[in-house]
């Protein structure tokens, strides 16, 4: 496994859809190599809420405040994601570990959470097997893809423009099982 592909994947696909990806907010304990990734966003500015969960992190965290939220980890349940909402701007997206693609009856209820919240939710794949999911208030992650942005990207080892729209490709049972609940 390579440890490069998953900070890039979880950084590079958010901050290249975000048309102007200002505040960016990063739930991580572990966000070293998140931290890593976006420091290439000279224009962007992280806030990391790591140590405490995650409901204490974002109560210090003004409305309307992130365009962009990153998160690190599995524990985001309805409260957490609400929270999210509440952080998000009216264009904002998150893109979040995704727990499980193959157990359609959890994902059903986190996606149905996550419906509440988002216009659109696509699940991609990270590059190393395991799937994220970028849910989003506005831009579509393949329609809206800030070409010049990801091509002018300098350093990365796995990440660029055509790999960013091809981890959107899922299976066909992976799409029948989502008919109807993924919006994309």
């Amino acid at each position: 496994m390579k440890t490069f592909i998953y900070p890039e994947m979880m950084v590079h696909v958010a901050l290249c859809t975000h048309k102007l990806p200002t505040n960016v907010v990063v739930a991580s304990d572990s966000s070293d190599l998140l931290m890593g990734e976006l420091s290439r966003y000279r224009d962007s500015t992280v806030t990391n809420c790591s140590g405490s969960t995650l409901l204490e992190s974002f109560r210090d965290l003004d409305d309307s405040s992130a365009d962009v939220v990153l998160v690190d980890t599995l524990t985001a349940d309805a409260a957490v994601i609400a929270h999210i909402n509440r952080l998000l701007k009216g264009d904002g997206l998150m893109v979040m570990q995704h727990p499980n693609l193959d157990n359609i009856a959890d994902n059903t209820t986190l996606m149905q959470i996550l419906g509440n919240y988002f216009k659109i939710i696509m699940p991609y794949y990270d590059g190393n097997g395991a799937t994220l999911l970028l849910c989003s208030k506005e831009y579509h992650p393949t329609a809206d893809i800030i070409l010049q942005r990801s091509d002018l990207l300098e350093g990365q080892q796995f990440y660029n423009c055509d790999v960013h729209s091809a981890v959107f490709a899922m299976p066909q049972y992976i799409r029948k099982n989502y008919l109807g609940i993924i919006r994309n």
